[in-house]
């Protein structure tokens, strides 16, 4: 079956997670990435365990898969040569080196642009590639902070937390998916290709747009709540007898839904609590009401009798809990990778599901340069001949 982005080639030179994220998204869809790593290590997630897989961490596993893995010594002259041999070749580029790194190898836009005028270059980066904060280091937990996220991520006595996983290298991720795809569709129309400007400060402000909206609004500095949100009461992780949960009552019409529920038709119309702007107002009179209320009854019996009455709601659910539920399940969100060197292993699906193009997830994470020498044989002609001097030179590694 044909793939959205079938004959698309990507050369990646990105690690750790925000690129290889993005790069895993096209390779689902059909794009032919070809993973750009320095023998020895390769990437910095190779590493990130345990647990490991195979030769690598499930870290680096569950990001790589379906790629191409090619190993070329960047710090030797014909390594770059080969690079840029390569690139000559491609649709895409993408790195997430410090902004200069490329430039500074030979690789950056402006000196591969002539050879490649069709060429996306897409470049992530923590701050972006210009601005006082170009240069400075960042990774996942800087840019929480650095963003303002963290300032609104916390307990509701006010000690911050980080985000679970690692959402502003995903979220510039997600961007870097989009501006790639939105530069190929104007290269359909001017035949150029272009460069894109990916921040993971920028990612995470753009995706906070409510949250700092409602700042400028209102000229308010937000604090940690704990599970709560802002502008709409209730709407929060409770604690029921057994376990948590969480509640979302978005309109009045729900709001008189939950009143039923809970047999306190007493507080629907109750002159601090009838409409959401009054329940903001008034959220610390109405939350212990709410809480004892749910103390009552166990999670699943609460549930259970919200969703009956179509009030957004969900356990609090573990890992192992999302893995095995019945809806995951028939989304294919945790399929199973044959690997034939590391043995059979689940990851996380595709998550946009096409009706004719789907994604597919099905190819494992390559070994370090596993396939070296039969991508450049195929993309530059290499003879064999030519491709062991490489080896014997070290400037190759793989198989």
């Amino acid at each position: 079956m044909t793939s959205a982005l079938d004959g698309l080639r990507i050369l990646d030179f990105s690690h750790a997670l925000a690129g290889p994220y993005c790069t895993l998204l096209l390779a689902d869809y059909g794009a032919c990435v070809y993973k750009v790593e320095p023998p020895g290590h390769g990437d910095m997630g190779r590493g990130w365990g345990p647990p490991f897989i195979g030769d690598h961490s499930a870290f680096f596993a569950g990001l790589n898969r379906g790629k191409f893995g090619i190993a070329i010594d960047l710090k030797r002259p014909a390594g770059i040569e080969l690079c840029l041999s390569l690139i000559e070749k491609m649709d895409v580029l993408i790195e997430n080196f410090r902004p200069g790194t490329m430039q500074r190898l030979g690789l950056g836009y402006e000196t591969v642009r002539p050879r490649n005028p069709r060429l996306i270059y897409c470049s992530i980066s923590g701050y972006g590639q210009d601005g006082p904060s170009r240069d400075e280091t960042a990774m996942d937990l800087i840019v929480q902070c650095s963003s303002g996220l963290m300032s609104i991520t916390g307990t509701e006595a006010g000690e911050q937390v980080r985000c679970g996983h690692g959402i502003s290298d995903v979220t510039a991720g997600l961007f870097a998916v989009i501006g790639i795809l939105t530069a190929l569709r104007a290269r359909e129309q001017t035949g150029n290709g272009q460069y894109v400007d990916v921040s993971m400060l920028d990612s995470m402000i753009s995706t906070m747009t409510s949250n700092f909206m409602t700042h400028l609004g209102s000229g308010n500095t937000p604090r940690p709540l704990g599970t709560a949100f802002p502008t709409i009461v209730p709407y929060r992780v409770y604690s029921a007898s057994d376990r948590a949960f969480g509640l979302a009552v978005g309109s009045e019409k729900l709001w008189s839904a939950l009143c039923c529920v809970m047999e306190r038709l007493d507080l629907e119309n109750h002159p601090d609590y009838a409409t959401n702007a009054l329940r903001v107002q008034n959220r610390d009179s109405l939350e212990p009401v709410l809480d004892g209320v749910f103390r009552q009854r166990s999670a699943d019996d609460w549930v259970s009798r919200l969703q009956a009455a179509g009030i957004p709601c969900s356990l609090v659910r573990t890992f192992p809990e999302v893995v095995e539920n019945p809806q995951t399940s028939v989304r294919e969100m945790f399929p199973v990778v044959a690997d034939p060197v590391a043995g059979d292993h689940r990851v996380t699906g595709t998550p946009v599901k096409l009706s004719d193009t789907p994604g597919r997830h099905d190819v494992p994470a390559p070994s370090l340069g596993q396939h070296t020498r039969e991508a450049l044989a195929e993309l530059l002609g290499l003879d064999q001949a030519d491709l062991d001097g490489l080896f014997a030179a070290g400037v190759l590694t793989g198989c």
